[in-house]
Order: C-alpha cells, then structure tokens, then sequence
C-alpha cells in the first residue's frame, strides 16, 4: 500500500520512455521478477489506455509472467486488476501468468520459465543493500538474464536514485551517472543502451528535511489512498506522487 501508487507512476513513464524509443512491440512478452502484486502491468496498461486521443499506440498483446513469492501479492493485484483495469472500455488485452516460486530456489524451479523467450525482463526496486544478499541475488538475475532473455530483448531495471549511488557501489567509487551505471551493469553481465532519470524535484541532491515542505506546495496528493494510509499505517502526513528512479534499459 504505502508505495504501489509511486511503483505504478515510475512504471508507467519508464514504459512511455520505451515506447519513445520505439522499442514497443505489439505482442510483448515480459517477465516480472520480484513483481509485487504487478505494478509493471498496472504501468503498462495505464500507458495503453491513456494513449488514446494524444498519440498512436497500436493495437496490443501482452503475455505477462509474474515471478512472486508472495501468492497473496499477486492474488491482491490481480483482483484489484480485475476491478479497475479490466473494468475500462479500453482494457488491456493481457495474458497473465503467475509463479510462486521464490527466486532463491530459481536452479530448481528454472525449467517453469521458457528459454530465450522473453522480450523484457524487468527487475523493478528489487535491489539489496546488504552486500552478500546482493551477489546473491544478481547470480540469480544474471543466470535468469542469461537463459531467458530473447535474442533481441532488453532489461528494464528501475533503481531508486539514493540508493544506487549509496548501496549498490563501493563507497570509494566517485563518478558520474553513466560511469556509475555501467559499473551496477558489469555486475550483471549487462551492457547500457540508455538511461534516464526521473525526479519529482528536477534536482539530483537529496532534499532532506526540505522534502516535505516541497512535496507539499508542488506534488499532487494521492487522494484516493491517504485515508487508508492514516487508517492502517498511522500515517500522520499526506503521501504526494514523488519518484527518484533510474530506468535503465540493457541487453546481454
């Protein structure tokens, strides 16, 4: 609850990005890992209907993995998707299909997933701060990249700005964006093809304490949610939509 809305927002311009780069295809075939209850769909499909009247989209197929561990993610996801996707005269023509599988255990289960078949793997804010849970976990990603992937797909990863320049490097490291990013790539046994960076502040310096004061007089509120947020997570504060991602998009 307290980041699906700003997971969604991140989702659907990283996937606007895409499409600006011509790098949509009409039947997609994408891979979600550590997918939540689906906010890369829920981004995608936004995308897809709020085309309609400001720019051409065509006609679209989407064939949707939701790799999770959590069965009760996808199962909420899914239903909200029923209830206020599908529900729309312009829904989303997608297929779904959901594995419960934890990644931890990928060797075992690796089979489930078709080789060289997906045209996007995305790996979205599911990095690690702690050192050997990251080596970990990118062996894993690499592996999945390394026999999953279609010969002409991408990656798409979506990394919160702090924390790439402060956790998934060593602190010795000072360098500009881009030599940063290639460094995060090389671990991944990824090349660059591009990036962006999007900010609700148009600034790359951590705000701090002058965040809220910001977010207040400049970022929409989550209207919507912020009752729920008050109820179930005592929040004393109004969320605003605010991101602070890299969407990187790679090839093997």
């Amino acid at each position: 609850m307290k980041y699906f809305l700003e997971n969604v927002y991140c989702s659907y311009l990283a996937w606007f990005l895409i499409y600006k780069a011509g790098l949509l295809p009409k039947q997609i075939k994408i891979l979600d890992i550590a997918a939540g209850p689906g906010t890369v769909a829920y981004g995608l499909a936004l995308l897809l209907q709020s085309s309609n009247g400001f720019f051409p989209m065509p006609p679209m197929h989407v064939s949707y993995y939701s790799l999770e561990q959590q069965a009760l993610l996808q199962y909420r996801g899914l239903q909200f998707w029923r209830k206020y996707i599908e529900a729309k005269k312009t829904a989303t023509n997608a297929y779904f299909r959901f594995d419960t599988t934890s990644i931890f255990h990928h060797q075992s289960n690796s089979e489930k997933l078709p080789k060289g078949f997906f045209d996007f793997i995305v790996v979205s804010h599911c990095f690690f701060y702690e050192p050997q849970q990251r080596i970990e976990f990118h062996q894993i990603y690499k592996d999945i990249f390394k026999s999953k992937l279609a010969t002409d797909g991408y990656v798409l990863l979506i990394v919160q700005g702090r924390k790439l320049f402060t956790i998934l490097v060593p602190a010795k490291i000072s360098c500009k964006s881009k030599t940063l990013l290639i460094f995060f790539l090389e671990e991944l046994e990824l090349k660059l093809e591009w990036y962006k960076y999007i900010t609700s502040t148009g600034k790359r310096k951590n705000m701090g304490s002058e965040f809220a004061k910001f977010a207040k007089e400049n970022l929409p509120e989550q209207e919507s949610i912020n009752p729920l947020k008050y109820q179930y997570l005592k929040q004393n504060f109004p969320s605003s939509y605010a991101i602070d991602d890299y969407v990187i998009i790679a090839r093997r």
